[in-house]
């Protein structure tokens, strides 16, 4: 999607921002910040690009992965620039996670590359290695959603409003948006109506019932600290700095039991570039 494309399906919330009285200058600049992304629902206007569920088809070789299958992505199937992310021309995107959140940051969850033309063998869906005895899991696994994924091209602006100053510390707004939260919260009013509905978005920006910061610098904070603890990154460099990560891809469960739960899978921009999808951090946002 252009940027005037982009623009265009903006027009709800510009007149929204306006009439709320938010000068046109700063309307302006948040609209700088669009995104496009891709929004994958079964009811999207899209080609078909992959699915919820079905069969789980790994690398041979591949270890199991430790969390539950979600999903997997077509990425020839999707259409050109739907995102700005630096995705692969083809082959398969495998997500795996588990939509709770136990208040310790841990990595819940992983993506696995599958390159065009690789060898894979089916496996067990149910064989992940996470509390896989433990019914209560068992019964949260079976609401994983099993359907197909059609792809909607769709434009993101920040929901969050707030970044943290670490040396004082103190919330402030978005560096240069001083209106950040007013325009933030008109976003929230319109976005439903500029668009897709869907359960899965990759790209764009991140969200979750709670946002006035960022999500994805809220994984950072996470898997820089994991890394420091030698659980997560393999020894090899993590940033600290927001801007070298991204929001691959975040799954809204509409699980039972686990309501106003959002997984976010994110990953350093450079990683992103090598095709290490290995090195994705996954979290999960739940309000009980």
């Amino acid at each position: 999607m252009t940027p005037e494309e982009m623009r265009d399906r903006l027009g709800p919330f510009r007149d929204k921002a306006l009439a709320g009285g938010i000068p046109v200058e700063d309307v302006e600049r948040w609209m700088d910040t669009a995104r496009p992304c891709a929004t994958l629902g079964e009811q999207a206007d899209g080609p078909v690009v992959g699915r919820f569920g079905g069969p789980l088809l790994l690398p041979v070789g591949t270890p199991h992965p430790f969390h539950p299958f979600v999903a997997s992505i077509d990425f020839a199937a999707l259409p050109a620039d739907v995102t700005d992310l630096p995705l692969p021309p083809d082959g398969h995107l495998l997500l795996f996670a588990y939509p709770e959140n136990f208040g310790d940051g841990e990595c819940m969850g992983s993506a696995v590359y599958v390159p065009a033309g690789t060898a894979v063998e089916e496996r067990d869906k149910e064989g992940w290695a996470w509390f896989e005895d433990d019914e209560e899991y068992q019964e949260v696994f079976a609401q994983f959603p099993q359907a197909t994924l059609r792809a909607a091209a769709d434009v993101s602006l920040p929901y969050h409003y707030w970044v943290e100053i670490p040396e004082e510390p103190r919330w402030v707004p978005l560096p240069g948006h001083p209106r950040s939260e007013e325009l933030a919260e008109v976003w929230a009013d319109t976005c439903e109506d500029i668009a897709a509905p869907g359960q899965l978005q990759l790209g764009g920006y991140a969200d979750q019932e709670a946002v006035d910061t960022d999500p994805v610098a809220t994984a950072v904070w996470c898997a820089v600290r994991e890394a420091e603890a030698g659980h997560w990154g393999g020894g090899e460099p993590v940033s600290a700095d927001p801007a070298d990560w991204a929001l691959l891809a975040e799954w809204n469960p509409w699980i039972d039991g686990l309501e106003g739960a959002t997984v976010h899978w994110v990953v350093q921009r450079a990683d992103l570039a090598a095709q290490r999808f290995d090195r994705t951090y996954t979290t999960v946002f739940r309000n009980p």
